[in-house]
């Protein structure tokens, strides 16, 4: 029987990761194999089971987290696995890139440490691959085959994939188009292998492809493939092409040679990883390289520069250095803005590679006598505006500086959203209704090509409720579940 006083008697605890060292030897995933399931079901039994699960609320999947926590310290791992992956496509993608603001709204975390929440779900969902538990779910075993209806989804990032899952088993004939030439979208070419291996990505892939789902990789629908030809040759389409529009930095010398966007860098990092080339065409081998961005592609960045043995990396963040502990401007259960530490910091202190400089803001790049980068130069922040503030600016040595400042949308130029009669909303993402639909007759618009750049656990939650959506426009009614409106938003102050 579990001890139910373990939230009291039992510290939190995490999962074990490779030496700091050891690990920028490989692009493989930081934790030691194995090292889950001696952690995980003492943590689980830390879960009090509430009465009001501000866990599961925090989610917007709305996973069941004191059920699985519940049947993982009974060791009963087969009912929670079944429970885990009743509200979620992949929990192995959220489990390791998922923020965890469902541990922020823990209720241990109101004046203690949270269970580890994020750590028991990889555990689960990683054993439920092991044991078989997580095999394909073709129509016939998911709901039956509603015949003569064709869904086409165009986009095969998380939200994307989510939503041609779940459409594929409640019966639908579903093709997924993808302008790459694999399928994944940011999962494939943005996230490095060693927060995520891309053979568990593979495998989710064929079991979607299993299932029935068909693939159409380098196609690029609005010019390979007029939109209008695909709506007439569907009976709904959903578009979940992201928001890849990637933030500028309008400062002097932001042409000069060496100046990168951060998804080109990752891109040609994970690219090399596929064997493509033989080695990136933009590497941060013996350079000093500037990171301008504090955010997780920033951090990705951080550890791909010093797998490739950079010189240094400096990381450049615009805002403050955040509070240790939760502001009171940010009452529990929100997720707060606290001082983190990813992987690739622990292993920048490791090797001493560079600093982690914040508010600040960069003025301009500087060019050598060759005309390629040479410098950075940045100042100190005004907290008031971000601008700069006088008399603080310095120089950086620099021959690869890395833009990683967030997304403002989906790409601007998409032809298909002229050829759909799709509109831009004020806020850069495409518009729809609350239930995902758009002013198109059979359109629907799913993950953050609608609502912005976001949270892996937003993007399938946003796959999950558009293919709900979808299958009642299809049928007049659905048994889809819909974790979220398409208005809604995470917890904030």
């Amino acid at each position: 029987m579990a001890d139910r006083m373990a939230f009291f008697t039992t510290p939190r605890a995490e999962r074990a990761r490779r030496d700091a060292r050891d690990r920028l030897g490989d692009r493989r995933e930081v934790y030691r194999p194995g090292a889950l399931l001696p952690v995980v079901g003492g943590q689980a039994e830390r879960c009090m089971d509430c009465g009001l699960p501000f866990c599961h609320s925090a989610c917007p999947l709305g996973n069941l987290v004191p059920d699985w926590n519940r049947l993982v310290a009974a060791a009963d791992w087969r009912a929670a696995a079944a429970r885990l992956l009743a509200t979620n496509n992949f929990p192995e993608f959220t489990g390791r890139l998922c923020p965890a603001p469902c541990e922020s709204a823990c209720v241990l975390a109101i004046g203690g440490a949270a269970v580890t929440i994020k750590n028991v779900e990889l555990a689960i969902a990683d054993r439920a691959w092991e044991e078989g538990w997580d095999g394909p779910l073709p129509p016939g075993r998911g709901g039956g085959r509603d015949a003569g209806r064709r869904v086409a989804v165009i986009g095969s990032g998380p939200a994307g994939l989510a939503a041609a899952q779940q459409l594929t088993r409640a019966g639908h004939a579903t093709t997924v188009y993808e302008r790459a030439d694999r399928a994944g979208g940011l999962l494939r070419y943005g996230i490095p292998p060693f927060r995520l291996e891309k053979h568990r990505l593979e495998r989710r892939l064929d079991q979607l492809r299993a299932e029935g789902t068909d693939f159409r990789t380098g196609v690029w629908v609005g010019r390979d493939v007029p939109g209008e030809e695909l709506r007439s040759g569907y009976d709904a389409l959903v578009v979940a092409v992201g928001a890849t529009a990637c933030r500028e930095l309008p400062v002097p010398g932001r042409e000069l040679a060496g100046v990168h966007q951060a998804m080109d860098y990752l891109t040609w990092a994970n690219r090399t990883d596929e064997g493509d080339c033989p080695a990136s065409p933009v590497s941060a081998e013996g350079r000093h390289v500037v990171i301008v961005g504090g955010g997780d592609t920033a951090a990705d960045c951080l550890g791909t520069a010093l797998r490739q043995r950079a010189a240094s990396v400096t990381q450049l963040d615009i805002n403050p250095r955040p509070p240790e502990r939760r502001a009171a401007e940010q009452p529990w259960p929100v997720h707060p803005k606290v001082y983190r530490e990813t992987t690739s910091h622990e292993e920048s202190g490791a090797v001493a590679a560079g600093p982690r400089v914040f508010a600040a803001t960069t003025v301009g790049f500087e060019p050598g006598p060759d005309g390629r980068l040479a410098a950075v130069r940045f100042a100190e922040t005004e907290p008031a505006d971000r601008s700069p503030r006088p008399g603080t600016e310095q120089t950086l040595p620099a021959q690869l500086v890395l833009l990683a400042l967030g997304f403002t949308g989906p790409e601007p130029d998409q032809r298909l959203f002229a050829q759909l009669g799709l509109a831009i909303g004020p806020e850069g993402a495409l518009a729809r209704d609350d239930g995902f639909g758009t002013a198109a007759e059979g359109v629907f618009v799913a993950g953050d090509a609608g609502r912005g750049q976001s949270l892996v656990v937003w993007a399938i939650a946003e796959g999950r409720a558009a293919a709900a959506a979808v299958d009642r426009y299809l049928r007049g009614r659905t048994e889809l579940p819909s974790p979220i409106r398409a208005s809604e938003r995470p917890l904030t102050p």
